[in-house]
């Protein structure tokens, strides 16, 4: 699994591009085939942006997007997105098996 942390508009700080990485990190246990983790990082005029894009094995990759005035929280979010997205898509997986 790789992670990508990229930024536009906006410089990437370590401390920054380390806690977007540690925090993605956490989508593994959640579901173990996820092959690339994408965040990229935006600032508009007064607040951040911040998307994710979660490429898993057989489906399309898993989108999510969120903005706020805090680029941590934005993390933060969504990568919450991000587990509830693949969470559900789990979910599914499991419930069909069953049938």
């Amino acid at each position: 699994m790789r992670i990508d942390v990229s930024a536009r508009h906006m410089e990437l700080t370590d401390a920054i591009g380390e806690y977007a990485d540690r925090k993605a990190q956490r989508l593994t246990k959640y579901f173990d085939r996820i092959q690339l983790i994408e965040i990229i990082l935006d600032q508009d005029d007064r607040e951040f942006v911040a998307e994710t894009q979660v490429h898993v094995e057989h489906h399309e990759p898993f989108m999510a997007k969120t903005s706020g005035m805090d680029i941590y929280g934005c993390i933060d979010d969504v990568l919450d997105k991000a587990v509830r997205q693949i969470s559900e898509y789990k979910d599914r997986l499991k419930d069909h098996k069953q049938h």
